[in-house]
């Protein structure tokens, strides 16, 4: 691999892990006002997730779950 290749890769590197850093920070603000929410609160009292007992589901799983759920939903 030439000297040019390796700075173009390192540059592309760079790029997404800027890309992918900057997606993070706006799913983390996006999940934490889902979560916020009304409906997203009365989908886990539906599920009991949240009434005493340790659930080990991450909020991140939680979320996307919500939303899948309320996608299909919203297909039909």
């Amino acid at each position: 691999m030439n000297k040019f290749n390796v700075t173009s890769w390192n540059n592309n590197s760079a790029k997404v892990i800027t890309k992918n850093k900057s997606e993070s920070i706006m799913w983390d603000g996006l999940k934490q006002a889902i979560a916020l929410s009304s409906g997203f609160q009365r989908w886990q009292l539906e599920r009991k997730i949240n009434e005493g007992q340790p659930q080990n589901i991450s909020l991140d799983r939680q979320v996307s779950t919500y939303l899948r759920e309320t996608l299909e939903t919203l297909a039909y």
